[in-house]
């Protein structure tokens, strides 16, 4: 009989190291340029959400912030008005029951001073014993809201490559600050993994839940984490349902969709391989354990 089959994870990776002081895996997201539909941010969001949690830190100057650029927010309280200024929040999620704890960057992409910025979380990370950071980020592309959303891991460290069996990202050109800081914490030794998914740049508004949902389930195959995402699936059907009637009431969207997915369905795709199919039927099996209920019909197809 086969053994079963376990997909390599950030939890096994570090379960296998040697550390003294429990340690801790980054994940950040930051809203800005590389948030495309704010699905990374929002990704984040709803794991703290679903999540116990502390509050570790806030980074956030002046010097840091355009404010014509990034403009601060005003709200109403029950005791008057506040002002709410562009910051970077860190928050830490226990898990005693995985080989490491979560350490959660959320925050707003800098103007000014990025490596002073980065700087400032590599210190908290290692005052938290941080053995792996995963950037998350959403970008415009063309791709057809009706087909699989594209996502991808990729790490320059010969430890993730060879345990996660990924490969480095070929991407060179502008950048933004997920990848400055996985940059930076490689520096200090800390190995980086960034997790993209792609938004159909035509309908770039947020939120764009169903870009969200896939980012949640990449990442929760790869960190031990679990998000209550079932309105969020069924809030990315409903999106997608609606995209699908604005996309057929108007001819010309309707055709740049048909050629957007005809060049998906005849592009050139990687010859599957048997660890890869037993990979997508474990993700198969266990999404269907976790939506499935008694009733005909309640799979979600997304």
């Amino acid at each position: 009989m086969n053994e079963e089959y376990h997909a390599p994870t950030l939890n096994s990776y570090i379960a296998k190291t040697q550390h003294e002081i429990r340690p801790t895996i980054v994940l950040a997201a930051f809203e800005g340029w590389n948030d495309a539909g704010s699905a990374a941010t929002d990704a984040v969001r709803l794991l703290l959400e679903s999540n116990a949690y502390e509050h570790v830190a806030t980074v956030g100057e002046d010097d840091f912030y355009d404010y014509q650029f990034t403009r601060p927010k005003t709200r109403r309280t029950g005791t008057g008005r506040v002002v709410e200024w562009p910051r970077t929040e860190i928050f830490k999620i226990l898990l005693p029951q995985a080989a490491a704890d979560l350490l959660v960057v959320l925050g707003v992409e800098p103007t000014f001073k990025w490596q002073t910025f980065c700087s400032r979380i590599i210190k908290v990370a290692q005052s938290h014993n941080a053995h792996a950071v995963v950037t998350l980020g959403a970008l415009l592309a063309d791709v057809p809201h009706t087909r699989p959303v594209p996502t991808s891991l990729a790490s320059d460290d010969p430890r993730f490559q060879e345990h996660l069996r990924i490969s480095a990202s070929t991407y060179e050109g502008p950048t933004g600050i997920p990848s400055v800081l996985g940059v930076e914490f490689e520096r200090y030794g800390i190995p980086s993994l960034s997790l993209w998914a792609q938004l159909s740049h035509y309908v770039a508004q947020s939120p764009s839940p169903r870009v969200q949902l896939a980012i949640i389930e990449l990442l929760e195959e790869v960190i031990p984490i679990s998000v209550l995402d079932q309105k969020l699936r069924e809030d990315a059907l409903a999106w997608k349902h609606g995209v699908d009637e604005l996309a057929a009431a108007d001819p010309d969207v309707a055709k740049y969709v048909e050629q957007l997915e005809q060049a998906t369905d005849t592009s050139e795709l990687p010859e599957a391989s048997g660890e890869s199919i037993a990979r997508e039927f474990e993700r198969y099996l266990r999404r269907r354990g976790k939506y499935r209920t008694d009733g005909p019909g309640s799979d979600f197809d997304i």
